[in-house]
């Protein structure tokens, strides 16, 4: 009997489509390139340099077992070994990979599915919002179980500090974009009009600006920062609490929020509670798969 090609003795099944109602079935893969991916998963998550030893422990197989892998690895360049410490680290073509990977993904496509499922999950209204030209814009809206009396739909434009979303914004984006977008707002939402804006502690009304530079603001902001989520009871308006929190980007940067916004009655919007921790959870994921690495939106 001839023996069998390599991709065939190491041909495992996949998920394949079924029919309604069926279990997925399994397509065939290639065993082989499924378990090596273990090793390149190991260095994806510790972003260093490691030793053969260490690697292969991490991979969750022998040495022998985990060498012939990173060979073959090397010669595609989706490895490199330093010729001084003969330690292994991702190469060139991983870096490709990854750079092709992003220019592919769309923000808003990767956390609409998100904000639907935390809407059921939560039974809540849920917002992704965008920086637009005229400042932070609703983009999608997932609709509440429960009512909510306030004018929010796609293409609100959320005040830059008069909403919980819009100082998520200005936690986050670069100062002198939210000075920038925070000057445009009073000036064509309030104007010259003496009666308008918030009142400083004499009683007089202060610009977007100045409010933007007041203690109680740069405090919220830093909050913010810190909790890696925004709160508001009573925000926008009486009667309706909001919680959201940010999602990154591969280069760090705030590309969109998941605001969640629900009436007083049934939503205390705390950071700690179930739906703050479905929030959390949820623009996590987002973050991750649009390749960001770090802690603020664990």
């Amino acid at each position: 009997m001839p023996p069998r090609s390599a991709p065939e003795a190491d041909a495992v099944p996949a998920p394949e489509a079924a029919a309604d109602g069926a279990a997925p079935r399994r397509q065939r893969g290639i065993q082989s390139i499924e378990v090596g991916m273990r090793v390149l998963d190991a260095l994806v998550e510790q972003a260093r340099p490691l030793p053969l030893k260490q690697l292969a422990q991490l991979a969750g197989m022998p040495p022998g077992k985990a060498h012939p892998y990173l060979v073959s690895f090397m010669a595609g360049g989706l490895v490199k070994q330093s010729p001084l410490t003969g330690l292994y680290e991702l190469g060139p073509k991983a870096l490709q990979l990854g750079l092709a990977a992003l220019q592919q993904l769309d923000p808003l496509t990767e956390a609409s599915g998100d904000a639907a499922q935390l809407a059921a999950e939560s039974g809540l209204s849920v917002a992704l919002v965008v920086r637009g030209n005229l400042g932070p814009t609703v983009v999608r809206l997932d609709e509440p179980h429960y009512p909510l009396h306030m004018n929010l739909r796609v293409g609100t434009v959320m005040s830059m500090l008069g909403t919980v979303t819009g100082r998520v914004f200005a936690a986050y984006l670069p100062e002198k974009m939210v000075r920038t977008l925070v000057a445009d707002e009073h000036e064509r939402v309030i104007g010259a009009r003496a009666d308008a804006g918030p009142a400083s502690a004499g009683g007089l009304r202060i610009s977007g600006l100045d409010w933007l530079d007041t203690p109680d603001i740069q405090q919220a902001l830093a909050e913010i920062r810190a909790r890696g989520m925004g709160r508001g009871v009573g925000m926008p308006q009486p009667g309706v609490n909001t919680l959201c929190a940010p999602v990154f980007g591969g280069d760090g940067a705030l590309v969109l929020t998941m605001t969640m916004v629900g009436p007083h009655g049934v939503f205390g919007a705390e950071i700690d509670s179930d739906a703050g921790r479905l929030l959390r959870r949820h623009a996590a994921n987002v973050s991750r798969r649009l390749g960001y690495g770090g802690s603020a939106a664990a």
